[in-house]
């Protein structure tokens, strides 16, 4: 019976060495509850996968919050060069973000596809007007590639890695994801295009019809937006997993570019009409996001579900 009895232990810790190590837990980080800018406390309860630090995402994200806090702030003279420091800098934390949660083939993706197909359509644009509108650069911008400021596509790419989240936190299918993060990549230019015209980076040879309270902008533009930025997403969607849930740096951003973007229309570029019409397009979007993320917050993890005394 002793031999027998050891052979079974033998074989039972054989059995134990051999079965394969459980996939990582997905908790809600306690790091990530709370964060805000400017008055506003957003909950941002998200899934991750442990080991993998948000840190220096949310370093980043801060810096080009803080960017973009001194631009109105700073001398009439100095606000372009503030712009694209501003652009340049939200870019990096996007595509630091994507790295973290999809490694470095992920963030080349997000650069190639949103960048590249900003950059095409934006080249194409200029030269036919087609789908914008016609429309020019006014030099202002810096270097320019294909007749398009550089700092264009880094703008294309630095707001759609947020609306791609945005996007698959309120949507499942494909089809719904897209049609969610073309809206909520559209609606930012509500906003931008608006300010830029306003600060003299581009003109439109035909801005009219245009948004009600939004002069000078063409409805061509939000309808080459929509179809570009579905484009984009649509491919995103297709070749970026949804490993990690939803990232928290990236809503943070989406978040802040919303509520800042009103504040900053109505009070310091004089333009209370797109900071209207804006607030109403891009909040369609924003507040249902906000409305699930505190929705998130509030939802047990899976440690608390399983601590929970049964009834």
């Amino acid at each position: 019976m002793t031999g027998f009895g050891e052979a079974r232990v033998g074989h039972l810790q054989t059995l134990r060495r051999s079965r394969p190590s459980p996939p990582p837990r997905r908790v809600a980080d306690p790091t990530l509850r709370h964060h805000g800018s400017g008055g506003v406390c957003v909950a941002l309860a998200v899934p991750r996968i442990l080991g993998r630090s948000a840190g220096p995402s949310w370093v980043l994200a801060a810096s080009a919050v803080a960017v973009q806090i001194a631009y109105p702030l700073m001398p009439e003279a100095w606000r372009t060069e503030v712009t694209v420091v501003s652009v340049v800098v939200f870019f990096v934390a996007v595509v630091a973000d994507a790295w973290r949660i999809h490694g470095p083939t992920g963030a080349a993706l997000l650069v190639a596809v949103a960048g590249g197909s900003g950059l095409v359509a934006e080249a194409i644009g200029v030269s036919t007007g087609w789908p914008f509108g016609h429309y020019a650069y006014t030099g202002t911008l810096g270097a320019e590639v294909l007749g398009v400021p550089i700092v264009v596509p880094l703008a294309w790419v630095m707001m759609a890695w947020p609306a791609l989240v945005v996007a698959r936190t309120l949507a499942v299918r494909g089809p719904a994801v897209v049609a969610v993060g073309a809206a909520a990549l559209t609606a930012w230019d509500v906003f931008l295009d608006p300010q830029m015209v306003a600060a003299g980076h581009w003109t439109w040879s035909d801005p009219s019809p245009g948004l009600p309270l939004v002069p000078g902008i063409p409805l061509s533009n939000y309808v080459g937006w929509l179809l570009v930025s579905a484009v984009v997403i649509a491919i995103l969607d297709a070749t970026l997993d949804r490993r990690g849930g939803t990232s928290a740096p990236a809503a943070a951003l989406y978040l802040w570019v919303y509520f800042s973007s009103v504040l900053g229309h109505f009070v310091f570029f004089g333009l209370p009409g797109s900071a209207v019409t804006g607030g109403l397009l891009m909040g369609a979007v924003a507040i249902p996001f906000a409305v699930k993320l505190q929705r998130l917050a509030h939802r047990p993890t899976i440690e608390e579900t399983r601590d929970r005394p049964a009834r």
